[in-house]
């Protein structure tokens, strides 16, 4: 078993006397994350009534602490004080206390960051929250030190004084709680636009996030940087509509400096989270499942607008590497690899000269280390994170090889500092399984296979989408997460928008039906069980699950696309697959509710102005009707796969197949030969039966992409 297969499970802490520390309640739990907190000396409760029931009964405050496998600073605050015996002897006298981890409920996760966001003006993790009995937050923040440091309070001082409140001041902590409460529901009050939509706003969007890039470096903005992949895919398709070059190179530049970056994983392929400075070279190190599903994506439109070979390496190599490692034998995907190895953070990332020199041909170990920029004085802790400084040809050169011979020699150090790399202590892995993760996983695969010809990846794209669908169902009803051998919490918004996505991306890139059928199925239950039916839009949480103090409808993205953006995609595409109008009124709904909010932030809204896009714009519509996998039919799909068409609806049918989707009826072959229909806006081209012809087809015409065409 290779080492990336194996969780490393976290060391169980001792007490003061070298006794294993018994367990608590999160011994019963199947989050990775809760897990790690079993063996805390902390009473800790899970999310749930138990606790608020206790909290009632003894009359005291709730501390909710939020968390993630793979956060760093929620394993620095554990160490220095939930290891901690005297601190933890403090939270159990005075607290109920509650551990959440945030991606198996990201519900409670963002009402209270919410929370801590009014109170602190700033917001992540470790999250510290401070309830009442009935679940009402008063005071937060979130990392705290053991001690008084750095500015900030000791965690032991500020849980004395929080518990002291709560029991002597009960008007200021009945106050505080109003004054949040007030706060939380001001976050959901958006409003449906009372003008038309706006067909400018995607291009002054665009404009407006240019001005942030860093001309340099790429990205949006300075250190610390995030990837911000669906803002660059707007920068593409505004590219397309204005045929501006700045926005192309913004694109190029961002995709060229991240690849070369130590926030790509250079060896083993992937992303780390995000860089902690400005040049991309020092990752915070954790690999999360949503990164490496998005950035794929964005890499794959980059390469169908320009050609260009090493967007599509970084493709197959990201997505090889999710395939090596962050796959469950069944076909789902696991959510995240931790920053830290043996207490380290990067430990598993990074080399020094003289191992690069044990592993390596002699011949080679100064070409490897100076294309990779492995140095005695290291750029991390004395160590090297590896990142390219020099093109290949430029390594080669300096010594004395050809460009081939370079690659070769780069490419064969790759593979031995990989098997190596292997056998080392490894971050832990968190195996939940996550729905809506895995529908954006699921959909960058079925494009990138269907782009690139790749069956491999749509094959592991139908595998993940049947796992969903089997294995996270129950009673008909999606479910949120998946571990320990189990499905459990309902669905949410995300997961019935991303995972109908996906499907619809995969019932492109192959054809069936069923995808189709099940997307249609998770849009009634969105409608059904999430739509507000007085202020329009989808909760993010379904009418029959939990209620909470706040009930959030978002529409802005954060380091995942809006549901209800992607909600309106999916509708919009539905609506032009079957021809019923109620999708697209639903989607009209949602782009009305957040258009005003877009237009002030564009920067939070890039997934909502796709969407909009699509809806002004209408898509351009592709059926191809041959017979599957045969010759001529595979040559018109290879056109359609090569041309970028962000605003598409793909349909592949047989001839005489019964009750085909609405764009496909009436599209006969033309002498018995596969065939090409072309159509927008209700127009559409004479049939094709060659590549060329269809290929001139697929061009975008700048007054069609402008809006400008009717």
């Amino acid at each position: 078993m290779a080492a990336w297969q194996r969780v490393v499970a976290p060391p169980r802490p001792r007490c003061h006397d070298g006794a294993v520390a018994s367990a608590n309640r999160l011994a019963r739990e199947t989050s990775p994350y809760l897990l790690q907190h079993a063996h805390n000396p902390v009473d800790w409760f899970p999310w749930g009534e138990e606790a608020f029931t206790r909290a009632r009964a003894e009359n005291k405050p709730i501390l909710l602490s939020v968390g993630y496998s793979a956060c760093h600073w929620c394993h620095v605050m554990e160490r220095e004080s939930f290891e901690n015996p005297d601190v933890a002897r403090l939270m159990n006298e005075l607290f109920i206390n509650v551990k959440v981890d945030r991606e198996e409920r990201p519900d409670v996760d963002d009402v209270y960051m919410k929370a801590v966001q009014m109170l602190t003006g700033r917001g992540g993790w470790p999250m510290t929250v401070f309830l009442t009995p009935e679940g009402k937050p008063f005071y937060g923040g979130t990392y705290f030190p053991p001690v008084d440091r750095h500015g900030l309070p000791g965690f032991p001082r500020v849980l004395e004084a929080v518990a002291r409140a709560h029991r002597e001041r009960p008007a200021d902590v009945a106050k505080s709680v109003e004054q949040i409460l007030s706060g939380l529901a001001h976050f959901e009050r958006a409003r449906a636009t009372e003008h038309p939509l706006d067909p400018a706003l995607p291009r002054r969007a665009a404009e407006a996030l240019l001005a942030h890039v860093d001309r340099a470096d790429g990205g949006l903005g300075g250190a610390p940087k995030f990837p911000h992949a669906s803002a660059f895919q707007l920068f593409l398709r505004q590219h397309r509509a204005t045929g501006g070059p700045a926005l192309l190179e913004a694109v190029l530049l961002t995709c060229d400096r991240m690849a070369k970056g130590g926030v790509y994983d250079q060896i083993g392929g992937g992303f780390h989270r995000y860089a902690v400075d400005a040049r991309w070279l020092v990752p915070h190190f954790e690999k999360m499942l949503y990164d490496n599903a998005q950035l794929p994506w964005l890499y794959l439109e980059a390469y169908q607008v320009t050609g260009e070979p090493e967007l599509r390496r970084i493709v197959e190599e990201t997505l090889d590497y999710v395939l090596r490692d962050m796959r469950h034998p069944e076909g789902g995907f696991y959510s995240a690899t931790d920053a830290d190895s043996e207490g380290e953070e990067g430990k598993y990332f990074v080399w020094t000269p003289a191992e690069v020199a044990r592993l390596v041909d002699p011949n080679d170990v100064d070409l490897v280390c100076r294309y990779w920029d492995i140095s005695e004085e290291g750029n991390f802790d004395g160590k090297s994170i590896p990142h390219v400084t020099l093109t290949v040809e430029q390594v080669a050169r300096m010594f004395g090889r050809s460009p081939a011979e370079g690659a070769v020699a780069l490419e064969r150090a790759r593979t031995r500092l990989l098997a190596a790399r292997g056998e080392r202590v490894p971050p832990a892995r968190d195996e939940k399984i996550l729905a809506s993760w895995n529908g954006l996983m699921i959909g960058t695969l079925a494009e990138a296979g269907r782009v690139l010809r790749t069956p491999r990846f749509v094959g592991a794209a139908c595998a993940a989408a049947e796992f969903v669908w089997t294995r996270m169902r129950s009673g008909g009803k999606l479910l949120h997460g998946w571990a320990g051998g189990g499905a459990k919490h309902g669905a949410y918004l995300d997961d019935h928008a991303f995972v109908a996505s996906a499907l619809l991306d995969l019932y492109e890139a192959t054809g069936d039906r069923v995808h189709l059928e099940r997307t249609r199925e998770l849009a009634a239950a969105l409608d059904a069980r999430f739509h507000d039916g007085a202020g329009g839009g989808y909760f993010f949480t379904a009418h029959d699950e939990e209620r909470l103090i706040a009930r959030s409808k978002p529409g802005a993205d954060g380091s995942l696309p809006s549901g209800n953006a992607v909600a309106a995609h999916v509708l919009l595409r539905l609506h032009h697959l079957t021809g019923e109008a109620g999708h697209r009124a639903r989607a009209e709904e949602i782009l009305r509710l957040y258009h005003d909010e877009a237009a002030e932030n564009p920067f939070g809204h890039a997934t909502y102005l796709q969407a909009l896009e699509l809806y002004l714009e209408g898509p351009l519509e592709v059926v191809v009707v041959g017979r599957r996998g045969a010759a001529d039919t595979d040559l018109l799909w290879g056109e359609v796969a090569r041309a970028y068409l962000p605003h598409r609806v793909l349909v592949a049918t047989e001839p005489g197949e019964a009750d085909p989707p609405a764009p496909a009826r009436a599209r006969p072959p033309v002498d018995g030969r596969a065939t090409a229909y072309v159509c927008r806006n209700f127009t559409c081209s004479a049939p094709v039966t060659r590549a060329d012809e269809l290929a001139r087809l697929l061009q975008p015409t700048r007054d069609h992409v402008s809006g400008r065409d009717g």
